[in-house]
């Protein structure tokens, strides 16, 4: 769709945060622009695992990536196929009985929140996972949670928006240059709108100076088809502790199916500044600890290895709300990687600021003023 008139909005970004926000936007009556430097989809949003997954690191994280994956649920029968939706739920690992312990608490605090959990014992998860190695504790399954193919799901959440009557454009291979108050330049253009949205990822900081938001390298590897191979998303419980802390590098275990028939292999995190290049040294490390779990991986044919850069914040939280520094601007940006769970919530949250509506949940713990004193 292109527009005659000027537009109400600017999104930039076109990964799958930018694209929830411009949907949202649209919903909300907006004439929304959106602007990629790349390709819709593409970026952190192709380099993710796609999972859609509650976490509790701290109550913000839960109510908002609770909400977000609510909606998810919402949106599954209208995602179309290139979406690869799959309600796998997940597995979270524990080696130990003083793991199991921390499933336990995990399980009451879900409930707490109204999120379904069922702990399993070793037996349990055995069943329903015989790939895990022998002799772990048990686990905690999540339902709930699912996987998605991240490029597709954004692609879908603009087209179902304009076919739902929203007035969208999107630009590919639209850099933009700077952000104002009211306006952004890209191209040699000054474009005009009341709301600006920083939705750049790790990006954002260049358009939003003192932004906190630094790029964390992530790696990933996907196997050829191995159907059955797992079931569930799984994830070993210490990744919510110490497997990916904020500083320095770290691996954890984090396999997903794919509705392709493969495995896909996670995770990493690595403060390697905007060096692309795959270390090998970080992506042995991953494979021996995914292994240490699932020695079956061990016999699957990896056939791509990729890296990402994932937009982090130093309290772990996103920066969802109005930039005052810079009248107009509006921020969407630091998920590192839980932007394909909490895109829906961060566009409903961020909506509902614009709009003068009282969220569903508190936006404080997002606000980007909370880096001021940084």
């Amino acid at each position: 769709m292109t527009h005659t008139a000027s537009p109400d909005a600017i999104v930039v970004g076109a990964g799958i945060v930018g694209a929830a926000c411009a949907a949202a936007l649209a919903g909300e009556g907006m004439r929304v622009l959106v602007l990629e430097a790349g390709i819709a989809g593409g970026g952190t949003t192709a380099a993710g695992m796609g999972h859609l997954v509650v976490m509790d690191d701290s109550p913000a994280q839960l109510a908002l990536t609770a909400w977000s994956v609510r909606l998810w649920r919402e949106m599954a029968p209208f995602l179309p196929p290139p979406a690869e939706w799959d309600p796998c739920g997940t597995l979270w690992v524990a080696e130990d009985a003083a793991q199991m312990a921390a499933v336990h608490a995990k399980a009451a605090l879900y409930r707490s929140a109204g999120i379904r959990s069922e702990v399993l014992d070793a037996a349990a998860l055995a069943a329903a996972e015989p790939r895990l190695r022998p002799g772990l504790a048990g686990a905690l399954l999540v339902p709930d949670d699912a996987v998605l193919y991240p490029p597709g799901a954004a692609l879908h959440l603009v087209r179902a928006a304009r076919e739902a009557g929203g007035a969208i454009e999107v630009r590919e291979g639209a850099r933009v240059d700077a952000i104002e108050a009211g306006a952004v330049s890209s191209g040699g253009e000054r474009l005009a709108a009341a709301v600006i949205v920083n939705a750049a990822g790790a990006a954002a900081p260049r358009l939003t100076p003192d932004l906190p938001v630094v790029p964390r390298k992530g790696h990933l590897v996907i196997t050829d088809r191995a159907p059955g191979f797992c079931r569930h998303q799984l994830v070993e419980l210490g990744y919510l502790t110490s497997a990916h802390a904020s500083t320095g590098d770290s691996v954890a275990f984090n396999v997903q199916p794919r509705r392709t028939g493969q495995v896909l292999i996670g995770s990493s995190r690595e403060l390697a500044g905007w060096d692309a290049a795959v270390n090998r040294g970080i992506v042995r490390r991953m494979l021996r600890r995914a292994a240490g779990f699932m020695p079956g991986l061990g016999a699957l044919s990896a056939i791509r290895v990729w890296t990402g850069f994932r937009p982090a914040t130093a309290d772990s939280l996103p920066l969802i709300g109005p930039w005052e520094r810079t009248p107009g601007c509006w921020i969407a940006a630091g998920h590192e990687g839980l932007g394909i769970t909490t895109a829906p919530a961060t566009a409903r949250l961020l909506a509902d600021l614009i709009a003068g509506r009282t969220p569903a949940i508190d936006p404080a713990p997002f606000a980007p003023s909370r880096a001021r004193a940084a």
